[in-house]
């Protein structure tokens, strides 16, 4: 049977189909973000890459119809729909994503770009529940920040002294969502979403089984790290940049000066930076 639709037209059939809207559609296909779903869906016309990601997500839907519109809907009963090796090739090397599971949930401009949405200190105590509701990510602010204009990013207020000297209390950070936590850099800093708060700290190795659990750190050296199981991480964010009212005052000593005294009083400045580094806290930020 020929279909004359368009190639938009036959991804809703798909959908229909098996009963998926834009974000199971989006969980299905393993993207981030359910944008790109929402346009298609929309009518905007896929992308190569996005087919292909379509027929590995249903190996029994047709190439012939979903991309020329030829044929049924449906390989024959008795045609072979992957054959194991290629599953193997697309699937079977790669790692499996380790994240919460859940779909991200953005809010869209009338051109349709990413905002990039404010969750204030007030703000965040709902966010941990209500985060991937639409209608909760409405009401909160957005903005375009430059620097920040392509890809997805979403901006925190930072409330208390747990980051200081890094980050002060009212600070804003600008965070890009973390997908795959398998990939997360160490020792950088993150925003860390569980169903009771939003967290800023460190975290300085890989999480690479969603079962393990995680150290957090701070880095005021007053704060104590503490384990977060990873079970109970709703989200990460990587934080990308900071906005900030506060201005730092100019040293009374700067380092410049402290390496001439160093050198003045006849120490070796390479023995100093050794001495230094070995005895670093190992909780000291990196």
């Amino acid at each position: 049977m020929s279909n004359t639709g368009t190639v938009t037209t036959r991804i809703n059939e798909v959908a229909t189909h098996y009963g998926l809207n834009a974000n199971s559609l989006t969980n299905k296909l393993g993207y981030a973000t359910n944008s790109k779903m929402y346009k298609i869906l929309a009518g905007t016309e896929p992308s190569f890459p996005t087919l292909v990601d379509m027929l590995r997500a249903f190996p029994e839907v047709s190439p012939d119809w979903l991309v020329l519109g030829e044929g049924h809907m449906l390989r024959a009963a008795t045609a072979e729909a992957v054959p194991a090796k290629s599953r193997a090739v697309a699937t079977g090397k790669r790692l499996p994503v380790v994240n919460s599971g859940q779909v991200l949930t953005l809010t869209v401009d009338s051109l349709g770009n990413e905002n990039t949405e404010l969750v204030p200190v007030q703000a965040q105590a709902g966010y941990g529940l209500q985060h991937n509701e639409a209608v909760y990510l409405q009401d909160l602010p957005k903005y375009r920040i430059p620097g920040f204009e392509h890809g997805t990013y979403r901006a925190f207020e930072v409330a208390g002294d747990s980051m200081e000297p890094t980050l002060n209390h009212r600070d804003i950070v600008v965070a890009s969502y973390v997908d795959n936590w398998r990939l997360l850099e160490p020792g950088d800093i993150y925003v860390v979403v569980t169903a009771e708060s939003v967290m800023l700290k460190r975290i300085r190795e890989r999480i690479t089984a969603h079962d393990m659990t995680v150290m957090l750190y701070s880095d005021n050296h007053h704060r104590k790290p503490y384990p977060m199981d990873c079970v109970d991480i709703a989200q990460l964010w990587r934080v990308r940049g900071y906005i900030s009212t506060y201005l730092p005052s100019t040293p009374d000593v700067t380092v410049e000066r402290l390496w001439e005294v160093i050198e003045a009083l006849g120490f070796d400045k390479g023995e100093v930076r050794r001495h230094l580094e070995e005895n670093t806290p190992s909780d000291a930020p990196h």
